[in-house]
């Protein structure tokens, strides 16, 4: 005998129950369960009482979507929009050949064969007559398929596009206000983010709206198999005559492009006021009403119009004369409320202006503050700014000002980069403390290439100079970069020839970006050990303007300042005898002297040198005139003119051997030498032999 289920197994049950039970009412399940559902309906025969629901719930589903689209305020609220485009597309496809089955197979049974809800959009919209189902079906996918569908397309294509292009100024739109104060970061993180899902939305919308064209070929293709096979069959199989095959059939297959191609026009409206609200910032009623009535002018030239119409003979009268005297009536009484508006709003606002207080002046500090280094583009070169295809510009200046402090000490102040229409397209421009310090010319989709031994490049593009050295380089298209690094050439892209530019620009000018507030913020960073060397020495020994003036010498020099407290213990030892910022300087830079030695190190391993002759060393002794503590230089012209011709004549030489030597003086007249040769070759480095390590190798190349 069979046993009664125990405890064990309707507790299993249950359990396996409320796990379907929890499973079901999970939102992805259900999705899942549900496209499942309509692929099953793609392989398996419906009952015509399943194909009802299914043509019920595809209608519901299309007004429902015409009815969002018109009440959401912004198309971003319905941004799963295109999702859905596709599961009503695929709903209606899987209900058309679940139809196509029933027509085939019942339709000789009658016209109820296929379900009830195809055989009343037969009788009632046909009027039992197919010939005026087939018009009425022809106008429907013609009004879908040509009018609305490739309109809402051409619509999409072009929003997606703008959108696209219009992304780096708007980015740029939030950085500026974020720089500005305007907005904190987390607006600016969801302006940003609210930014990229409107551009990736524009973007599907541009591919969902070829889910509908299709829709609407593939109604017509089955429509005309239908009508086909149906006749055949039903002459065929069911002995059907011609006429009888005819008129079954061709109601059938109406009467369900009919059911179908209602549910895609609504849907295709729907896609169609959905993009038309790109620019609306409200529901679809109050933009379209509140525009409309704005202007009663507009509505009663209207109303004359249509008065005009019941004037002309053979017209209707009644008709047009109610359109006039309606419309009449409405402009004149949105006139009238237009005018208590206005009326109303300049009494409130002359209430207000007795109560407000006196409008408080701009600060005139805001006028003066400056960018101290700023990045002009022109449009051509917005796209950099968010390149989809390598290293946007912006990451680019991040890892520069992070690179530069870890190398230099010094902190870089922010780059305000925007746009200057009033520059050509693919022009950048450079300014720093509002005054020019470098432009350039790039093309923003090719790469540049130099040839690092100096020689002609033979590869097919635009000859130009790489606008940071002034070298000979060529813009070549991108698929020439990989024959272009086997000859050994330098490849770089343009946002990298941007940055490499900004630092050169930044290395000159760093001594002047050195302000005295990041002096003060270099000292209040130091760790706790160093605070007290800090403490006695300033103010009771040097200010920290004086701090600020031997720093800006040796960044002058691109000297790194990272190595701060053994900058501050050579400034205490200096100040022991002199006040002299340049002595100072010159101090700090002996006990610089392995930093200064291994960072002019050549690739082989030693210092290439040219010293100054004794002869030169003695006339700028004797040239110097003035107390010990401020001390010039007084060289006679001729004498001068003949040291910068000397040294022209040397360092040249030996850069046409490709060599890059150092100065070499003694230390009491190292900064007056370095101060006449930074005017005509400031790239050349000076040392004092106080600077050369004593574990450091050197190698003498020549004599001035």
């Amino acid at each position: 005998m069979a046993e009664a289920p125990g405890p064990e197994d309707s507790l299993s049950a249950s359990a396996v129950f409320g796990r379907f039970n929890s499973a079901i009412r999970r939102g992805d399940v259900g999705l899942a369960l549900g496209v499942i559902t309509i692929l099953m309906v793609l392989i398996l025969p419906l009952p015509p009482w399943a194909l009802d629901i299914g043509l019920s719930l595809s209608l519901t589903m299309a007004v429902l979507i015409l009815m969002v689209s018109i009440f959401i305020e912004k198309p971003l609220q319905f941004s799963s929009y295109p999702t859905v485009l596709l599961i009503t597309t695929l709903i209606r496809l899987a209900l058309n050949l679940a139809s196509t089955r029933l027509i085939l197979s019942h339709g000789h049974e009658g016209v109820e064969g296929a379900g009830r809800v195809i055989a009343a959009f037969a009788s009632f919209i046909m009027s039992g007559n197919f010939v005026i189902g087939i018009i009425v079906f022809a106008i429907l996918v013609i009004v879908n398929f040509v009018v609305i569908t490739k309109g809402s397309g051409r619509i999409a294509e072009v929003a997606a596009r703008f959108n696209l292009d219009a992304m780096p100024g708007k980015q740029m739109a939030i950085d500026a206000d974020l720089s500005a104060g305007l907005c904190d970061e987390p607006t600016a993180r969801k302006r940003r983010s609210e930014l990229e899902q409107e551009s990736a939305f524009f973007g599907s919308m541009d591919g969902a709206s070829k889910f509908v064209r299709g829709d609407a070929v593939a109604g017509l293709m089955i429509t005309a198999i239908n009508i086909i096979g149906g006749m055949v069959i039903g002459m065929a199989q069911n002995g059907l005559t011609f006429s009888q095959a005819a008129d079954i059939y061709t109601k059938l297959t109406v009467g369900e492009g009919l059911v179908t191609q209602v549910p895609a026009l609504i849907v295709s409206v729907s896609a169609g006021m959905l993009v038309t609200k790109a620019g609306v910032q409200e529901s679809v009623d109050k933009a379209l009403f509140g525009q409309l009535a704005g202007y009663p002018r507009a509505v009663g030239m209207a109303g004359a119009l249509m008065t005009a119409m019941a004037l002309v003979p053979n017209m209707p009268f009644l008709p047009f004369a109610i359109l006039g005297f309606g419309m009449g009536a409405a402009a004149y009484f949105l006139d009238q409320g237009q005018r208590a508006k206005i009326e109303k709003q300049t009494v409130v606002e002359a209430e207000q202006a007795l109560q407000a207080p006196p409008v408080a002046e701009e600060p005139i500090s805001t006028a003066l503050k400056i960018d101290h280094v700023r990045l002009e583009l022109g449009y051509g070169l917005l796209q950099l700014i968010n390149n989809p295809k390598g290293q946007r510009l912006t990451d680019q200046i991040k890892s520069l000002r992070r690179a530069v402090a870890g190398e230099m000490g010094f902190i870089m102040p922010s780059v305000r980069i925007q746009d200057n229409m009033q520059l050509p397209a693919n022009t950048y421009v450079i300014h720093v403390k509002e005054v020019e310090a470098g432009r350039g010319d790039l093309r923003p989709n090719m790469l540049l290439i130099m040839d690092p031994r100096g020689e002609d490049i033979t590869l097919p593009g635009e000859k130009t100079r790489e606008p940071t050295f002034g070298l000979p380089a060529l813009w070549i298209e991108p698929v020439a970069r990989e024959e272009a690094l086997f000859r050994g050439y330098t490849v770089v892209d343009p946002p990298t020839v941007i940055t490499t530019h900004l630092t050169e620009v930044m290395k000159d000018n760093m001594s002047e970006l050195l302000s005295h507030a990041e002096t003060q913020k270099l000292l209040d960073e130091l760790d706790k050990e160093h605070q007290k060397l800090i403490a006695e020495l300033i103010p009771s020994q040097m200010t920290v303007g004086g701090l600020q003036r031997v720093l800006q010498n040796l960044l002058g020099e691109r000297i790194s300042i990272r190595d701060l407290p053994t900058i501050l213990e050579g400034i205490a030892e200096a100040c022991g005898h002199t006040r002299n910022v340049t002595m100072i300087t010159e101090h700090v830079r002996a006990r610089l002297a392995r930093q200064i030695s291994d960072s002019n190190t050549g690739g082989q391993g030693f210092i290439p040198l040219i010293t100054l002759s004794p002869e030169w060393e003695q006339a700028f002794a004797e040239s110097l005139v003035g107390s010990s503590e401020e001390k010039q230089i007084s060289m006679a012209p001729s004498q001068l003119q003949d040291f910068i011709a000397r040294v022209r004549q040397t360092f040249e030489r030996f850069a046409m051997q490709g060599e890059t030597p150092i100065l070499l003086t003694s230390p009491v007249v190292r900064p007056y030498v370095r101060s006449i040769i930074e005017r005509f070759r400031p790239m050349t480095v000076v040392m004092s032999q106080s600077e050369i390590h004593p574990k450091a190798r050197i190698k003498t190349l020549g004599q001035i």
